[in-house]
């Protein structure tokens, strides 16, 4: 039997309704947990929900909408039993719910409706047939745990009594007899091993998510284990392998030189590690999201269910058949009386803006219409641009010659402008002046603090642009490679926030190696994009 967990940040914009089908087939699990799926109850399309040869289970976040979200896939010889959404047991108003809640006398109603709210969690019950030949009982939570906002306090105290309503629910299941599985994205990478960056070790060990970790796993190296009963099948199977990581920063460009964080597990009670735990890998090569997919393969063989729990999303009143469609209620047209209506109408008066019933003329320009360069006449113009500036005029200039045929006929009715005494105008921070008739006589524009004749032949579009946008300004090198740099944007609230700045374009990595981002650092000019 084989597991893979998967934060794939967005399942709409990762697999897209066509290529769902494909990348659980490339997946080659009999289970197959997704966090982040993104998608909210009114968000979820039928080709997302229903898949040949897999039944699924969704859980959406109810606070809002495009947010958080776990999704289950199961292979049809791998049909679960029972299935559930969240871990309090809230939201299990069904026949074929997972049960066994645990001790949870510890929250309020009011704290375990806000944890089980955000969709972070699925729970399916599997049969199965362990190596041994022993039917037993393999129950999968699929999680998706908060993330710590080091801007929000509440957050951190969030996550944490996530992860206890978690521990609590996992023993239950566990103590009810049978197998039990976690994995998700837990949001925490659990020893120095698993940070590219860990810092000073003893602040690193005091993080709380770390701290929970070390009270609920189980570790081969340590003698006692004073009742803890999960395993990381990874480090159980690997637990000296380094620069095992399973998300990284897009921005950054980290994940080129391997600069992340193992943070996806699959943990497995003891007993099932030890009696049939085969093996356990990550798969870094999958792209698509920041996270890459881990799988763990049992020696057990997954016995499926003649029918679905009432959970699965194939009994959903949108796909079930059992809900009213707006399509119901709309009247069939016939596309040739459709067409005739509409030529009957075109020829029919129409009223105009001011009561008139004057038919409207066709044609690509109307007289109502009227043409672009018309807001460039006194008293139309943009804020700092005149009619006789020499901005305005090269805008005119340049939309005259573009609205041209190929013949040389104008498909402008407005007659070109003139311009009958001269004005100085700045353009640039350079003081030019602009006589004549626009187009007939010379007119100097001004592109970077360089003059160019407008008057005499044609100027290219691109130039005249040039003249009125002077474009971003050009990126400083870094010192240390020589390269041009990118442009960020400060997003973390503080005085900076929205500044811009420079910083080398090389992906993020250790300071050792060759191939990473150097230190530079260079704010952008408060006058530049």
């Amino acid at each position: 039997m084989r597991l893979v967990s998967w934060n794939v940040n967005g399942l709409r914009a990762g697999a897209g309704s066509a290529g769902l089908q494909l990348l659980l087939d490339s997946l080659g699990a009999d289970v197959i947990c997704l966090q982040e799926t993104k998608i909210t109850r009114d968000l979820l399309e039928e080709p997302l929900a229903i898949v040949e040869g897999y039944n699924s289970y969704f859980s959406f976040s109810r606070t809002r909408s495009g947010y958080s979200g776990v999704a289950t896939f199961c292979k049809v010889n791998a049909t679960p039993e029972a299935a559930e959404e969240g871990l309090s047991g809230l939201f299990a108003k069904h026949d074929g719910a997972v049960g066994c809640y645990g001790d949870t006398e510890g929250f309020t109603p009011e704290e375990l409706q806000a944890l089980d709210s955000e969709g972070r969690a699925v729970i399916t019950r599997h049969r199965i047939c362990t190596s041994e030949q022993q039917e037993t009982k393999l129950t999968v939570i699929n999680v998706y745990c908060p993330r710590a906002d080091p801007e929000k306090p509440e957050r951190r105290d969030f996550k944490l009594r996530f992860y206890h309503l978690l521990q609590a629910r996992a023993e239950a299941l566990l103590r009810a007899g049978g197998h039990v599985v976690i994995l998700g994205d837990i949001n925490t990478a659990h020893k120095p091993i698993d940070h590219c960056d860990p810092g000073d070790l003893e602040s690193f060990q005091e993080h709380p998510g770390r701290r929970w970790l070390d009270s609920f796993l189980w570790e081969p190296d340590k003698d006692s284990q004073d009742g803890k009963l999960f395993v990381d099948t990874f480090r159980f199977l690997h637990p000296g392998q380094d620069d095992a990581y399973t998300c990284w920063c897009n921005v950054t460009g980290s994940r080129q030189l391997n600069y992340g964080t193992r943070i996806d597990y699959i943990l497995a009670d003891h007993a099932l590690a030890l009696s049939e735990l085969k093996d356990a890998q990550l798969m870094p090569d999958m792209l698509g999201s920041d996270h890459c997919p881990v799988q763990a393969v049992l020696e057990s063989v997954c016995l499926g269910v003649a029918h679905c729990p009432p959970l699965c999303t194939r009994f959903l009143p949108e796909f079930a058949g059992t809900q009213q469609k707006l399509s119901r209620f709309l009247v069939k047209v016939e596309r040739s009386s459709l067409l005739e209506d509409r030529g009957q109408k075109r020829g029919e008066a129409e009223p105009s803006a001011v009561g008139s019933s004057k038919k409207r003329r066709a044609g690509p320009l109307q007289k109502e219409q009227g043409d672009l360069r018309s807001y460039f006449k006194a008293g139309n113009c943009l804020p700092g641009v005149t009619a006789n500036s020499t901005k305005c005029q090269l805008v005119m200039s340049m939309m005259h010659r573009t609205a041209e045929d190929p013949g040389g006929k104008s498909l402008s009715d407005t007659p070109e402008r003139t311009v009958d005494e001269c004005q100085i105008e700045e353009v640039a921070g350079v003081t030019q002046a602009c006589p004549g008739i626009l187009g007939k006589e010379p007119a100097v524009g001004v592109a970077n603090g360089e003059a160019m004749d407008c008057g005499k032949g044609t100027v290219p579009s691109a130039a005249l642009w040039k003249s009125l946008l002077s474009g971003p300004a050009r990126a400083p090198h870094c010192k240390v490679h020589g390269e041009p740099c990118v442009l960020r944007t400060v997003k973390k609230q503080g005085p900076n926030c929205g500044r811009r700045f420079y910083v080398c374009a090389r992906p993020l990595g250790k300071p050792s190696d060759p191939r990473a981002r150097c230190d530079f650092f260079l704010w952008a000019s408060r006058g530049n994009p």
